[in-house]
């Protein structure tokens, strides 16, 4: 495999606080307890105490889920951590950087252990959310790299049920052979996929099934947050979280104006009226609001001492979710995207009042995934990664940019060139002769340029008019690389990659995770 590195900062819609996180560390450590990618920081995160009748129960609660797993009986001994992930649990995997994530817990829990301090890799299997259009479809592709986004039917009224619990019903499989036909590995690629996603499974164990196919070699632990035996044991954390409710959601808002304050941004809108926790109830997950010292939801109204009495029953939100997982697990490191790892800027003050420690937080693994022909049509119209990002319209105009005849380029950049010189010299003139009229002159410039600007454009339209091949390639770049202008990682599901590179793909990508480096790479399989 090739691979080349593109830093965030060149991708399209990355935050700054995240930037910060993994380029400048300094401008973030009061907000991030540990430096990323870093193995001395990842070795001194892993160095804390855990209870011991806590590990205990979170082993017997995990057994279920992960039988015949060695690493449950690594994670029973004490001085084991986790390297921690999770994902919602999407349609066919959901989107491809699920299993990336996956990856680089399972290489940073491998890297800790090999130094010395005994690490097992867990995927938290994101139950709980209750939004299903956000998991109830796939985006894959076929021979044409051109996205298809396969849908399945859900419930008639879905309400607030966590996703996890929702029954498959008419599965789209037969969407997903048409979709992938033509890709060398189509029907191993929907084998894999039948045989977790089968009448009579849940979203969540479909999902868990898919995975552990996928990455159940590696040890990789899965964690149900729904399982009650492990709601039993967050229930002193959740009771405390309903008492101290006031205190926690003053201390949000106040980190969440302050990171405004400093240029970045809050993920989660927190005010007075906030609950940092559902209401389990009747099967479904309901929204709760603080009001005068009592937490309010659809035709009832619970005092604080009557939640936290209910404690069990509580599901966490987005902010408290973290400390909530940490609080179960013995976590070194929280392996994570961009959007993620922003959050726990916000729940750093959720870990410092309830839980007094904090994992590192680690960016996962990111990949465009690049065929040998798409390589070749990259090499052939001279276009670099960044290229590829530009949306289908800005590729077209790029592949068209450089089969203009080295000529006719250098007659039009001459024009130009021509053009802008002689508009600097006349605007020196006309600034010592009337100031009015040199400020007029640069409304006409703009015009000028233009113009000059549209003849180059429609001689790369007209070249690419002729050249059909080149408007193929430019199709077929764009729908693998920046589909929906959205990264590939970040659309398509690994299935039609499978199909497309083979089910020894995992054990591939595996091989270029690299601890060490936060950048997105370009690999060629």
């Amino acid at each position: 495999m090739e691979s080349s590195c593109v830093r965030q900062t060149d991708l399209p819609g990355t935050s700054k606080l995240f930037t910060d996180l993994i380029y400048h560390f300094d401008r973030v450590r009061d907000l991030y307890p540990w430096r990323p990618n870093d193995a001395a920081a990842l070795a001194a995160a892993a160095s804390f105490d855990f209870p011991d009748d806590r590990r205990t129960a979170v082993v017997q609660a995990l057994t279920p889920l992960n039988q015949g797993n060695p690493s449950l009986d690594l994670l029973r001994r004490p001085g084991t951590v986790a390297i921690v992930t999770g994902q919602q649990v999407g349609l066919f995997s959901g989107p491809a950087y699920s299993i990336y994530k996956a990856l680089t817990a399972i290489k940073a829990a491998r890297e800790l252990t090999a130094a010395g301090t005994p690490a097992v890799p867990v995927f938290w299997l994101a139950t709980e959310d209750h939004d299903f259009a956000e998991v109830d479809h796939v985006w894959v592709f076929g021979p044409d790299h051109q996205p298809v986004k396969i849908r399945m039917k859900g419930p008639d009224v879905n309400g607030s049920h966590p996703v996890g619990g929702i029954g498959l019903r008419d599965i789209p499989l037969d969407q997903l052979r048409t979709a992938l036909a033509g890709l060398p590995f189509a029907d191993d690629a929907v084998a894999l996929v039948e045989r977790a996603y089968a009448p009579g499974e849940t979203m969540g164990l479909a999902f868990a099934k898919l995975i552990r196919e996928l990455l159940g070699s590696y040890g990789l632990l899965l964690i149900d947050p729904m399982e009650h035996a492990l709601r039993e044991i967050a229930a002193p954390l959740m009771k405390e979280a309903v008492e101290r409710m006031p205190e926690l959601t003053e201390a949000l808002m106040a980190r969440s104006k302050e990171l405004i304050n400093r240029g970045y941004h809050a993920q989660v809108l927190v005010d007075k009226s906030t609950s940092l926790a559902f209401l389990l109830s009747d099967g479904q997950r309901i929204a709760l609001r603080r009001s005068n010292g009592d937490f309010t939801a659809p035709n009832q109204k619970l005092s604080a001492q009557e939640l936290a009495g209910r404690a069990v029953s509580l599901s966490p939100n987005a902010l408290l979710r973290p400390v909530v997982q940490d609080y179960l697990l013995p976590t070194a490191a929280y392996i994570g995207g961009p959007a993620e790892l922003a959050y726990l800027a916000q729940s750093q003050v959720l870990y410092a009042k309830l839980l007094n420690r904090q994992p590192a937080a680690f960016p996962r693994a990111a990949f465009t995934l690049l065929d040998e022909r798409s390589r070749k049509r990259m090499a052939r119209y001279g276009l670099g990664s960044t290229d590829l990002l530009a949306g289908e319209q800005g590729l077209h105009d790029a592949i068209a940019a450089r089969l203009v005849p080295d000529q006719l380029r250098g007659r039009l950049d001459e024009t130009h060139t021509a053009f802008t010189s002689a508009l600097d010299a006349l605007k020196t003139d006309l600034r010592h002769f009337d100031i009015t009229l040199a400020n007029a002159l640069d409304t006409s410039r703009r015009k000028i340029e233009y113009q000059v600007g549209k003849i180059s454009r429609k001689t790369a339209t007209q070249i690419m008019a002729r050249d059909q091949q080149a408007v193929r390639d430019a199709r077929s770049l764009n729908g693998l690389v920046f589909p929906e202008k959205h990264l590939q990682e970040r659309l398509y599901s690994i299935i039609p990659f499978i199909a497309k590179f083979g089910p020894g793909l995992v054990d591939e990508l595996y091989g270029a995770v690299r601890i060490e480096c936060p950048d997105h790479q370009f690999v060629v399989v």
